[in-house]
């Protein structure tokens, strides 16, 4: 019976140790793979990040790296976001040009609306983009822009272009155009848009000082 014991064991010793070690390799390859595969993975994301940034904000407006110019902001009401958002600030030589904004949209049919807004130095809304929804297919995702050029129409905007008023969509007194049967996607929209150009308007002044690197000799 002590050697059955002793024979069991044993072999759970044995396949303890060929497991463990088994374990080990496949935790040392994960290791490796990642270690190689990250940074193409890293490029990746930077790439498809900048081909959106440029989507609302064309690079004859700038000639700094507008990757590395990335700042996180904290949660701001006017833009709609209870996490930390990102911003991205364009620079001609030691000039300001302006900057790209994440915000969200809250209040869209089927839930929050994630945004990048373009704005220049002047204010003006250069593009506007949708890279996240949960809007109804068919219907209320027109907003994006795969979809349709619906957001194109906030291109040259400003919060005096169209007047304060204007700032809501044609059913509701405005200038925007939303399709019949879909107005609330738009409507949020058109609130989160006005929304960032207020809170570009409030901190420009902040977003347009230089850096510390730009000031050292």
């Amino acid at each position: 019976m002590k050697d059955m014991i002793r024979a069991a064991a044993g072999n759970a010793l044995r396949t303890g140790a060929i497991l463990f070690v088994f374990a080990l390799i496949a935790t040392a390859l994960l290791a490796y793979t990642f270690t190689r595969t990250a940074p193409t993975i890293e490029r990746s994301q930077q790439a498809k990040t900048l081909a959106l940034l440029t989507q609302v904000l064309p690079p004859s407006h700038y000639d700094n790296d507008l990757l590395e110019s990335r700042r996180t902001l904290d949660p701001d009401e006017l833009l709609g976001t209870r996490q930390p958002s990102s911003l991205w600030i364009a620079r001609r030589g030691d000039a300001f040009a302006g900057v790209v904004l994440e915000a969200v949209a809250p209040d869209g049919y089927s839930g929050a609306i994630h945004l990048l807004v373009g704005i220049d130095a002047d204010g003006t809304v250069t593009g506007v983009r949708v890279t996240a929804h949960r809007e109804t297919p068919g219907l209320g995702d027109y907003i994006d822009r795969a979809k349709s050029p619906w957001i194109d129409q906030f291109v040259g905007t400003s919060l005096l272009a169209p007047a304060p008023r204007g700032w809501k969509v044609v059913k509701d007194g405005g200038t925007f155009d939303a399709r019949a049967g879909a107005t609330i996607t738009p409507r949020a929209v058109v609130k989160a848009v006005h929304q960032a150009l207020e809170y570009f308007a409030r901190h420009r002044a902040a977003f347009a000082a230089p850096t510390v690197k730009e000031n050292a000799p």
